[in-house]
């Protein structure tokens, strides 16, 4: 491996290997590059109708943005959904029935406060079905799109709603049949009287990495290898020509000794 000829091809090998590495390095920086996420502005309050129509399912980018809306409750439309985690608290939501101020008066779904407590929820939700606020309103909340539905508890009454899923509230709500809805739900910012605010954090931004260049780059690191280790198997296999060769001639000397 010292001769001057393997010192050479040692040389080679290395120029080689370290353009492959090169070619990886190239490759996991494009992973990277593709990968970033361009940070979406949800924290800009935006009116709702900008954001979102009736009937329409809401796009992965306006998940978790800032909307505001203005319309009337809708007396007697007020439910307890349970199975509502708060700061790590298991809890309920009492939600409400928003006919938005569009022409068509589209519904919108809207949590309007939490509480741990069963009894409390039902407590609001039944002064509020029994008193509900009249007039226009005008409220500011985080979007938030519709949960699936999921098989309910073995305990759980039929009446029991443990997912946010606006279909399932629409079965609830009162008149209406016809009635155009918002695919997604408010979190309001402002709680009901006797229930606490809804933590609604801003959706994280996550950098999803090219896979395919990572498998690339991966590719062009086992090349760079391959460069070093061909080098020394075909050093070692010289050497051990050179051996055969010896040990060969070594024995035709010896077959010529009288």
């Amino acid at each position: 491996m010292l001769r001057p000829r393997w010192i050479g091809v040692l040389v080679l090998c290395l120029a080689v290997a370290g353009a492959f590495a090169a070619l990886g390095q190239w490759q996991l920086a494009r992973a990277i590059e593709s990968g970033q996420v361009v940070p979406t502005e949800t924290e800009s309050v935006r009116p709702l109708a900008d954001v979102l129509e009736p009937g329409v399912g809401i796009r992965e980018a306006d998940a978790g943005q800032r909307v505001s809306v203005s319309g009337t409750w809708v007396p007697e439309d007020y439910l307890v959904v349970g199975n509502r985690v708060n700061d790590g608290t298991l809890g309920y939501w009492v939600t409400g029935h928003l006919a938005t101020d569009r022409p068509d008066q589209a519904g919108l779904a809207v949590a309007l406060g939490w509480t741990k407590d069963r009894e409390t929820a039902d407590r609001v939700a039944e002064a509020l079905n029994a008193d509900a606020p009249t007039g226009a309103v005008e409220l500011e909340g985080r979007l938030n799109p519709p949960e699936g539905p999921e098989e309910p508890a073995a305990d759980a009454a039929p009446t029991d709603l443990d997912n946010m899923s606006v279909a399932a509230l629409l079965n609830r709500w009162n008149d209406a049949d016809g009635l155009r809805v918002f695919s997604a739900f408010v979190v309001d910012d402002v709680a009901a009287e006797g229930l606490e605010p809804i933590s609604s954090p801003a959706p994280s931004q996550e950098i999803q990495l090219n896979w395919l260049n990572i498998f690339y780059a991966a590719e062009w690191v086992v090349f760079a290898c391959f460069a070093v280790f061909l080098w020394f198997r075909l050093a070692k296999d010289a050497w051990e020509r050179e051996i055969e060769e010896l040990e060969d001639a070594e024995e035709e000397a010896a077959a010529l000794r009288p």
